[in-house]
């Protein structure tokens, strides 16, 4: 069911991201961490799709709203155009979130670019604080660092370029931040495929739980055109998976249901 939804900020976070907020009670209720939503942009009537935002923050309180996004294309550019008090349209919470965090369980939150924006209520919502590990190109895709630390959580980076923290990918991260005691650590994952597969590998390879945001391109949201499709283990398939879509079955994964090929 579509919400109607007010704009009541639309600000810049750094460089070419910004952060949205908007007055949605109804769905500021239902939302878990990992869901999405979908946007219908107003100045894009003649648009059949709209855009699929994870949710970054959602105050049931405050009935509240926001979206991080990145300018990238029309879509985006016309949303980073609107201003409070205008109104969209949102569908949603959306999509199977992250598992609830437990008591006692340090959670390793690893994020791959803007992937940060997707795992912040979740940290937000930990009963235990842990650390997240950011990899990103350069600094210019590092966004959201000071709000985790706020939160409690240690923030170790990784770019490709080497031009802040550790030169490399992300995951080459993840073994030191799970020395002190891996069987009290759980690892929660969202960024780009080929980091969340490697990701996914890892963790399953080191005896650790794991969850993935498989995210794709969600056209429809509620499961109907497939375009979104990812590849989950199936004992009963001849090939040993089976296509699910990510809008409706994830985009939350266990990482122990995913094919890694």
């Amino acid at each position: 069911m579509d919400s109607d939804c007010i704009i009541l900020k639309n600000e810049c976070l750094k460089g070419l991201y910004r952060r949205i907020v908007f007055s949605a009670p109804d769905i500021a209720k239902q939302a878990q961490a990992g869901q999405f939503v979908h946007v219908r942009i107003t100045a894009m009537r003649d648009r059949i799709l709209r855009r699929p935002f994870s949710i970054s923050d959602a105050d049931p309180e405050a009935g509240t709203l926001t979206l991080v996004y990145k300018i990238v294309g029309h879509g985006t550019e016309e949303l980073s155009r609107m201003r409070p008090g205008e109104h969209c349209l949102i569908l949603g919470p959306l999509g199977r979130p992250y598992s609830t965090p437990r008591k006692g369980i340090r959670p390793i939150l690893v994020a791959g670019g803007y992937g940060s924006a997707a795992t912040y209520l979740l940290a937000k919502r930990c009963p235990e604080k842990g650390v997240l590990l950011l990899g990103a190109r350069s600094d210019a895709d590092l966004i959201l660092i000071d709000d985790y630390e706020k939160l409690g959580f240690e923030v170790r980076i990784a770019t490709n370029d080497g031009t802040v923290g550790h030169r490399g990918f992300v995951t080459e991260l993840l073994e030191d931040a799970l020395a002190a005691d891996r069987k009290a650590c759980f690892v929660y994952g969202c960024g780009p495929e080929p980091m969340l597969l490697a990701l996914g590998k890892k963790a399953l390879s080191l005896g650790v739980g794991a969850e993935l945001s498989l995210d794709q391109h969600m056209c429809c949201g509620v499961g109907a055109c497939f375009a979104c499709v990812v590849k989950v283990r199936d004992a009963a398939s001849p090939d040993g998976w089976r296509y699910s879509r990510s809008c409706k079955e994830g985009p939350v994964y266990n990482a122990e249901e995913v094919y890694y090929g």
